[in-house]
């Protein structure tokens, strides 16, 4: 590819999506309205002459015209993110991640762009016991619930992309993350791996939510990058949907324990009640692990970093950080920056 956009491409994911596609000597720009990302992740690239970002919101409805005209693909990462965020603003997370969606996929259809929809395992809803597959039922709890809004809202983002590959020819290749983690994530909206990495490194408590028996998997955000970049340049991805996970599942409480380990071992883990955590009435996933079968047999995929490799790595990033309290990944000004 030579040209490509990445909305949302200050955020965790989409600065390390971006910092790879320069490396690869394509053009990329990005359009990021700082609302969970931060400039600063793009530091290490800002002065490359094929970067052009945009720091504004995506449905500026002539700024996205304008930049899916200069493109090739679309990678589409901008949406509100994170348990909390979620709980706390729900109508943020409704509008953002479908009129965002909708109004690029018009774009991008009027055009011929291909388009990389990142979505989410949370698409699949409560599930049940065994690993999902893309193919699986969705079991959403009721509407007066918030937390499963999120999941709705992609489960939309999906069914719109979809449409537009089968009426409109639209290339479309769907991704359903789960639990990406590395460099650059903040715990604010509830990612666990950074907090439980911050507070171990703060000398505890770890505060495990619920009573830490949720199974989970966690996957390298350079692994993610593997399987997304495969994906965009493959022809027989287009039009279908994958989970792109690694598929090594652990237990909160194991997850707390081997932080714990990792950084210090007198640190204490304390479980905190899903009201107090969130609010009232809150419902999480008890298992959520994929089936990468179909990544696998499409790309030959597969992760490289166990959750060993990755803890060290996260917590080596908050150490060799000049000083990292969250609050510097606080937003700035929205406002286009020439590149």
């Amino acid at each position: 590819m030579k040209r490509a956009l990445v909305t949302g491409g200050a955020g965790f994911i989409g600065s390390h999506l971006v910092e790879r596609l320069l490396s690869q000597g394509t053009d990329v720009c990005v359009i990021d309205d700082l609302s969970t990302g931060a400039a600063r992740n793009l530091d290490a690239v800002r002065r490359s002459p094929l970067l052009h970002l945009y720091l504004d919101d995506m449905c500026n409805g002539p700024l996205l015209t304008e930049l899916v005209d200069r493109v090739d693909v679309v990678f589409h990462l901008a949406a509100a993110v994170g348990v909390q965020l979620i709980v706390e603003d729900p109508v943020r997370t409704i509008e953002t991640n479908i009129r965002g969606t909708e109004m690029l996929l018009e774009r991008c259809g009027r055009k011929g762009r291909k388009v990389v929809l990142a979505s989410t395992s949370e698409v699949y809803g409560k599930g049940g016991e065994r690993r999902f597959s893309e193919e699986d039922d969705l079991v959403f709890g009721p509407t007066t619930r918030q937390r499963w809004s999120y999941g709705c809202s992609k489960a939309i983002d999906e069914f719109l992309a979809l449409a537009y590959a089968k009426n409109r020819r639209l290339p479309v290749v769907i991704v359903r993350f789960f639990n990406i983690v590395g460099p650059r994530q903040v715990g604010r909206y509830g990612m666990v791996v950074p907090r439980f990495v911050r507070q171990a490194l703060s000398g505890g408590p770890i505060t495990v939510y619920g009573d830490g028996r949720q199974v989970r998997c966690f996957t390298h955000v350079s692994d993610a990058l593997d399987a997304v970049c495969a994906l965009a340049v493959h022809p027989e991805a287009e039009g279908r949907i994958f989970n792109v996970g690694n598929d090594e599942a652990v237990t909160i409480n194991e997850l707390a324990e081997r932080v714990r380990a990792l950084i210090d071992p007198n640190a204490r883990i304390v479980h905190v009640p899903y009201g107090e955590a969130y609010a009232q009435g809150f419902e999480d996933i008890r298992f959520r692990v994929p089936d990468i079968a179909r990544l696998k047999e499409c790309t030959g995929f597969a992760p490289r970093h166990d959750l060993d490799a990755i803890l060290r790595d996260v917590r080596d990033f908050v150490v060799n950080e000049a000083d990292h309290p969250e609050a510097e990944h606080a937003p700035g000004p929205p406002g286009p920056v020439p590149g």
